[in-house]
């Protein structure tokens, strides 16, 4: 397996996996797509898929902190009535 890249948090410009005759292919590919997940490629490319507008990321980044902080007061709050 070969990584390009280095370890400092640094996303690799390639990722390759070299596939020798002891490594079944079904295994190299959980390997690839693990690799792919743990450096965030479908995540980047998702987000790139389409242009958002500044204004439009942040409204909905706003609405997301809000979903989380009402989602935390709810748990909170069920939490403290049991005791």
């Amino acid at each position: 397996m070969i990584m390009q890249g280095d370890s400092m948090g640094k996303k690799p410009e390639n990722i390759k996996i070299e596939i020798t005759d002891g490594l079944p292919i079904e295994k190299a590919l959980r390997k690839f797509k693990r690799l792919c997940d743990t450096y965030g490629i479908v995540k980047e490319y998702r987000k790139r898929e389409a242009y958002l507008k500044p204004s439009v990321r942040l409204k909905e980044k706003q609405e997301a902190a809000l979903k989380r902080r009402k989602k935390a007061v709810m748990k909170a709050s069920k939490y403290s009535k049991k005791i």
